[in-house]
């Protein structure tokens, strides 16, 4: 017996209505994609890290630098000198995307770019302050 042609018709407005549901749940997972990446790319810069920076004729100095994200994902930050009992400095530019770390504070005048390691436990980068630039790896701290 072959299908009248009022069960054909809803037979197939039961399969579009499936497809197009398939179809609007695949439109809303991708665009909630970029948010959920974004999320986690911050999620992975935020915290404290220490490093030692190493002017070469003149002592040692630790650096401290603390990252947290606001609740529209913006970052922000300060930075402290523990050895010369300094803290608070302010970050005033700061950018993380694609594992690159980029900073700057205007008031010492300063600017660090680095790039993450796989684990998320060490940014590898360069400081610059004044004429020379200097290595300067920070790790996370606890």
């Amino acid at each position: 017996m072959r299908p009248t042609i009022k069960q054909q018709r809803a037979s197939a407005f039961r399969l579009s209505s499936v497809v197009m549901t398939l179809l609007l749940a695949l439109l809303f997972s991708l665009a909630l994609a970029p948010v959920f990446v974004k999320a986690q790319d911050r999620a992975g810069i935020v915290g404290d890290w220490e490093g030692t920076l190493d002017p070469g004729a003149q002592p040692k100095k630790r650096i401290v630098v603390h990252i947290s994200a606001a609740q529209d994902d913006s970052l922000s930050g300060t930075i402290d000198y523990p050895d010369q009992e300094t803290s608070g400095i302010q970050i005033t530019a700061i950018t993380y995307k694609a594992r690159a770390l980029h900073f700057e504070s205007s008031s010492i005048p300063a600017l660090y770019d680095g790039t993450m390691d796989d684990d998320h436990t060490q940014i590898t980068g360069t400081w610059k302050q004044g004429a020379a630039p200097l290595s300067l790896i920070l790790k996370r701290t606890p």
